[in-house]
């Protein structure tokens, strides 16, 4: 057998997407009773109107049943008008109810990928897959489905009437149809292929727009401005031909849709013109039927067109739920089979044999060995790209090692309930993310258990507590996008106070005073003391005059440990710590 032929669209994503459907049946339901009542009412005016003329403008010229029967037509108009009224308001209900529910879905499955995702997924993908995505997903029910089953419905509904009134003038009526079909198939296709072309392109440029914003200050400071214009001003014009394609198609289509129902009037027209000049009744008996058949071409073509409207949005949503799916079906989770969330942190924790990897068997950390004793400080120094960080990402489970065990005490921390073990986790990081909030929630992330005199406590003990007071609204005080009004010192002892506040087991100061001033880092210096009291902390440091009295010092290079012990028993070795050690003095003695 040869290849399988691609549908115009995947039903398996549709079949996917009615499993959301659900819990919203009562909706869907009552959008399809109304799309029927609408469906049935709509093709019985032509045949009313039709009636009329024959009965009250031709034969029997009757002002009083004319007025009356106008009367049951605007009240028709009336009932359609509330029935669209209705099938509009519940196919946008259960629209938006199916959407939130798969926005939920998303979000908090994307909240449980592992750091790998996002360090090699762009923000702007992601963001395009949450919203603008799953916006173009609730079209197929807004104005997909329902409208489609509803256009249906009429076509059916005014064909049967056709051939029920005059089976031979409705052969020659929809002579253009199998043109029509023909013309919509090749629509179809080309419009899956601009729709598949569009969403790329979107996703680009939403990916491109994201990163110059957040990275405006750069691109500010290298004077890389028109160059940037020039790169989006090239994927601008891809994204706005992208859109050009889907109007090419319809532009071409359109006029096809209305030509063909201007064929189809003319074949009534001259069929019926000719019927009644040679006594062909059986064609055509009465003016009333050639007005009913004319009213109902521009119904039958009016839903075909639609279809093909309705086509597209469901076509677009399908390429859009595709790759949401896709996202839904990716295998990016930190594995969270551990049941311990009861665990005494005050044990050792050991790396045994450890060997990580971020792609394939490029190791970044080789047969990693080391004891780090309850209530220590070890800091970890190295060149970059040694395997520091690596080795506290793994701690805190944002990675997967390939090989070997990390356990505290007995206990494989694989073994320890993910969101547990991080909970008795903090990290304060060189480049400290701050949300667009009030300080207080940065420094609580809302967590409703942690009280503000808490954060007070906590401020004074880092220092950080004078500089709060001096800002507007004090802990209220709104620090904007990534906490830009802030100096980069007092973002560190926000992190500080966070971590302070969280009372962690384990702390983890990942190169924290490597970008502030020299006052800064003499308060962050303080706040480390205050915060490594009665805790075990790691800390990694580019700066060795930060880690001097640290309990433990080890030395790593090029994913190995190749020293550890204390400032002075490393500076007596005469090997790799020493020769860090020197470089950095006597560079900044310089």
């Amino acid at each position: 057998m040869g290849e399988t032929k691609k549908t115009i669209f995947d039903f398996y994503i549709l079949k996917r997407l009615f499993v959301y459907v659900k819990p919203y049946r009562k909706f869907l339901f009552l959008a399809f009773i109304f799309t029927i009542g609408l469906a049935v009412v709509s093709p019985l005016r032509p045949c009313i109107i039709g009636d009329m003329v024959d009965e009250y403008i031709e034969k029997d010229q009757n002002a009083d049943a004319l007025w009356f029967w106008t009367l049951i037509i605007i009240g028709m108009l009336v009932i359609e008008a509330v029935f669209q009224f209705f099938t509009t308001f519940f196919a946008n209900l259960l629209a938006q109810s199916v959407i939130k529910d798969i926005r939920i879905k998303l979000f908090k499955h994307i909240m449980s990928f592992n750091m790998k995702y996002f360090d090699q997924t762009p923000i702007g993908a992601v963001v395009t897959r949450i919203v603008s995505d799953l916006e173009a997903i609730s079209e197929i029910f807004s104005q997909g489905l329902i409208n489609m089953f509803k256009d249906i419905i009429i076509l059916i509904t005014i064909v049967v009437w056709m051939f029920l009134s005059d089976s031979l003038l409705t052969v020659f009526v929809l002579l253009p149809i199998p043109l029509l079909l023909f013309a919509t198939r090749i629509f179809a296709k080309a419009m899956k292929k601009a729709y598949q072309k569009e969403s790329v392109e979107v996703n680009r440029l939403n990916t491109f727009v994201q990163e110059r914003l957040t990275g405006m200050s750069i691109l500010q400071l290298f004077n890389r401005e028109e160059v940037e214009k020039e790169r989006f001003s090239e994927i601008n014009a891809r994204h706005r031909q992208a859109h050009v394609d889907t109007i090419w198609a319809n532009s071409i289509f359109f006029p096809v849709v209305e030509f063909l129902t201007s064929l189809s009037i003319a074949f009534l027209i001259v069929f019926s013109a000719w019927s009644l000049a040679n006594g062909f009744s059986i064609a055509v008996d009465s003016t009333g039927t050639i007005v009913m058949f004319t009213l109902w071409v521009n119904m039958l073509y009016r839903p075909i067109r639609q279809l093909a409207d309705k086509f597209n949005v469901l076509q677009r949503g399908v390429v859009r739920a595709e790759r949401v799916f896709k996202t839904l079906d990716r295998n990016e989770v930190i594995q969270d089979a551990g049941k311990i969330n009861e665990l005494d942190f005050q044990q050792n924790i050991d790396f045994n044999q450890i060997w990580f990897a971020y792609q394939d068997e490029d190791w970044v950390l080789k047969d990693i060995n080391l004891n780090i004793k309850p209530n220590q400080t070890v800091a970890f120094v190295g060149a970059t790209g040694a395997g520091k960080s690596s080795i506290v990402n793994l701690l805190s489970r944002f990675y997967e090692y390939q090989k070997g065990t990390i356990t505290i005490g007995e206990t494989d921390i694989r073994d320890v309930d993910l969101t547990y073990l991080r909970r008795n986790i903090s990290i304060v990081l060189q480049d400290v993310f701050l949300f667009s909030d009030t300080l207080l929630n940065n420094i609580t992330l809302g967590d409703k258990s942690i009280t503000k005199e808490q954060v007070v406590k906590a401020s004074k003990a880092v220092g950080a507590h004078d500089f709060i007071m001096r800002l507007p609204n004090n802990y209220d005080y709104e620090i904007g996008e990534r906490g830009g009004v802030l100096s980069t010192g007092q973002q560190q002892l926000l992190a500080f106070i966070r971590a302070y506040v969280y009372n962690p087991h384990i702390l983890i100061l990942d190169e924290a005073t490597s970008s502030v001033d020299n006052e800064s880092e003499e308060l962050i210096q303080k706040a480390t003391e205050k915060l490594t009291v009665g805790r075990t902390s790691i800390v990694i440091a580019h700066r060795l005059s930060t880690i001097q009295r640290a309990d433990k010092i080890i030395v790593l290079d090029k994913g190995r440990v190749m020293e550890e012990g204390s400032h002075q028993e490393l500076l007596a070795k005469d090997g790799f710590y020493k020769n860090l050690y020197e470089k950095q003095f006597l560079g900044d003695g310089e």
